[in-house]
C-alpha cells in the first residue's frame, strides 16, 4: 500500500468521530509522531534493509493470525526463493483483535475489525485451510486434521492462545480469540443478562449492547443502593493485560455520557496484588481509579458464576506466616482462601487463558503449555529448528500485538540465519506496549520491556519524549486511528 493510502486510512478513521478530533488536529500530530512521520516521508517502519537471502528450506507456520501471517510476509520479503506454508483453519484469522475493546464500547462496529485470511496471504505462500492436530518435533512434521502429514525444515508456532471460559464454574467453552465455535460460551450465559466479555468478536458487540442495557436500567433505577458493575482479571497469563481495565474505563465514560454514573458502582477484581507490573504505571492507574470513583479488590480470582441469580464467586487469597523454619531461618508462608460472593447487574469476564492443547500436549510444548523458547532469540530451547512468537511463546510480558511486531522481525532474521548455517544473533528485548484507553478521547501509552521491571529503572522503554504515565488525546489518535492501518497494511505485509 502506498503512503497516501495508509494516511487516508488513518484520516478516514478520524473523520468518523469529528467530535473527538478534527482532521487538521490529526495531521498536526502525525507530522510530529516518529512513527507517523515515517509514513508521511514515504518510508515503511521496520522495513527489511538487507538484500534477499538465497537460503533454502521448507518453512511451516502453524497459525495464520497476526503473528503468523506477518512472519510469512516478512520471510517472503527477505528470501529470494521462499518455500513457506501457513496452516490456518479460520477464514477471519487476521481480524484486528485489539479493536474488540473499541467495539465493546460502541466506538467501532464489529465490521470495522473483520479482515479475511485469504486477502492477507502473501503472494507465493501456500495455505492449508485445516487444523494442526499433532506436532512432532522429533520427526520434523505436523499432522493436519488427523490425517495429512506435513514435513518441515523450520517450524514456526504462532497458534495464539485459547480463551478458557470453562475453567470458571457455571460457564462453558474453550475458544479462539476470533470466537470460532463459540456456541458453548454463549449458551452458558456470556453475551446476555448482564454477563459479557470482549475477548471474542461476537462478545465485544454484545458487550456494547450490555452497557446500553445497564444505562437503561440505571435511568429507571430508584433504589438507594447502586447498581453493581463488576470487572475481572484471572489468575493466568492473558493477552492484552490492560483490556480488563480498558473496558471498565469505557463503561464509566458511557455512564457519565448518559448522566447515570452516580447510580452505578464500578469495581475491579484482579487476581494479582496490583494494577500493573511496572510501579510508575501502577501508581498512575491507582490515581485514575481514585479520580473516577472506582473501587478495587486485589487478590480475587473469579471461580464461579451463577447466571440465574447473577452472582459472581471469587477466591479471595492471601498469605500468612506459618511455622518458623530454623534451618532456613524464615517463616513458611501459607496461602489462605476465602469464598467471596458478589451480586452483579453487569459483569465483564476476562477468561483464564491457556495454550492450545495441540501445543501443550506435544513434545514442543511445556509443563505450562506455552512453547519454551529462548526469550531473546525466540528459538526453541530443545529443537533448534522450531521457533515461536506471539501469545503462545513462553516469554515474559509478551502477549500483545506490540510485542508481536517486535518479535516477528527478530524471529524472521534468526530463522534465515539458521537456514544459512549461522547462529541466531538478533534479540528481542521484551518490548511490550499497552495503549490503556482511559476515556473516550484519552489514552495512557504504557510502553515497557524486561529491563523496566528492574528496581529503579522507571518506564525506560518509552519511544516518545512525553511522560507516558499521563493520559493524552494524542495517544488516542495513535490507538484508535493509526495502529489499525499500520497493522493491517504495514505489519501484515511484513514491513511495519
Amino acid at each position: 500500500m502506498k503512503k497516501n493510502e495508509i494516511l487516508e486510512e488513518i484520516l478516514a478513521e478520524v473523520d468518523k468521530h469529528p467530535e473527538i478530533m478534527s482532521r487538521r488536529e490529526a495531521l498536526k500530530y502525525l507530522t510530529v509522531s516518529p512513527m507517523a512521520a515515517s509514513i508521511l516521508a514515504g518510508t515503511t517502519v521496520g522495513a527489511a534493509t538487507a538484500s534477499a537471502s538465497g537460503a533454502k528450506g521448507k518453512i511451516v507456520i502453524v497459525g495464520g493470525g497476526l503473528a503468523g501471517m506477518s512472519t510469512a510476509a516478512r520471510l517472503t520479503n527477505n528470501l529470494s526463493n521462499p518455500d513457506i506454508t501457513v496452516i490456518e483453519p479460520d477464514p477471519l484469522s487476521v481480524s484486528y483483535q485489539p479493536g474488540q475493546t473499541l467495539v465493546g464500547a460502541g466506538i467501532w462496529d464489529q465490521s470495522d475489525i473483520v479482515y479475511k485470511r485469504d486477502d492477507k496471504l502473501p503472494s507465493g505462500v501456500n495455505l492449508i485451510k485445516g487444523t494442526v492436530t499433532a506436532i512432532d518435533g522429533d520427526n520434523n512434521k505436523v499432522t493436519v486434521d488427523g490425517k495429512q502429514e506435513i514435513s518441515y525444515d523450520q517450524l514456526i508456532i504462532a497458534t495464539g492462545l485459547m480463551l478458557n471460559y470453562a475453567a470458571i464454574k457455571g460457564l462453558d467453552g474453550v475458544i479462539t480469540s476470533s470466537g470460532k465455535d463459540n456456541a458453548a460460551v454463549k449458551n452458558s450465559g456470556i453475551t446476555k443478562d448482564g454477563l459479557h466479555s470482549i475477548y471474542f468478536a461476537d462478545g465485544a458487540s454484545a458487550t456494547y449492547a450490555g452497557i446500553n442495557e445497564l444505562i437503561a436500567k440505571a435511568k429507571s433505577h430508584t433504589g438507594s443502593e447502586k447498581l453493581q458493575a463488576v470487572f475481572t482479571h484471572p489468575n493466568t497469563p492473558i493477552k492484552c493485560g490492560g483490556a480488563p481495565k480498558k473496558i471498565m474505563y469505557l463503561t464509566h465514560a458511557r455512564l457519565v455520557e448518559a448522566g447515570v454514573r452516580d447510580k452505578v458502582e464500578l469495581t475491579f477484581y484482579p487476581n494479582g496484588g496490583g494494577m500493573f507490573g511496572i510501579k510508575d504505571y501502577h501508581t498512575a492507574i491507582v490515581e485514575q481509579f481514585k479520580t473516577r470513583g472506582f473501587k478495587w479488590n486485589y487478590k480475587h480470582n473469579l471461580v464461579e458464576v451463577d447466571t440465574a441469580t447473577k452472582t459472581a464467586v471469587f477466591d479471595k487469597h492471601w498469605k500468612e506466616k506459618g511455622a518458623f523454619d530454623e534451618d532456613l531461618e524464615e517463616y513458611t508462608m501459607i496461602t489462605k482462601h476465602e469464598r467471596v460472593e458478589k451480586k452483579y447487574d453487569f459483569m465483564h469476564v476476562t477468561p483464564p487463558m491457556k495454550a492450545p492443547d495441540v501445543v501443550a500436549k506435544s513434545n514442543v510444548g511445556s509443563g505450562k503449555g506455552w512453547v519454551p523458547v529462548n526469550k531473546e532469540t525466540l528459538q526453541h530451547v530443545k529443537y533448534k529448528n522450531v521457533w515461536a512468537l506471539g501469545d503462545v511463546a513462553a516469554v515474559p510480558m509478551g502477549k500483545t500485538g506490540g510485542s508481536a511486531r517486535k518479535q516477528y522481525a527478530v524471529l524472521t532474521d534468526n530463522v534465515i540465519a539458521a537456514m544459512e548455517g549461522k547462529s541466531p544473533s538478533k534479540k528481542y528485548d521484551g518490548y511490550t506496549v499497552c495503549p490503556l484507553i482511559t476515556s473516550i478521547g484519552t489514552v495512557m501509552l504504557a510502553e515497557f520491556n524486561w529491563a523496566s521491571k528492574k528496581p529503579g529503572s522507571g518506564v525506560n522503554a518509552a519511544s516518545f519524549p512525553l511522560d507516558p504515565t499521563k493520559e493524552r488525546w494524542i495517544w488516542w489518535l495513535l490507538k484508535v486511528y493509526a495502529l489499525k492501518p499500520m497493522t493491517i497494511h504495514g505489519m501484515l505485509t511484513g514491513r511495519a
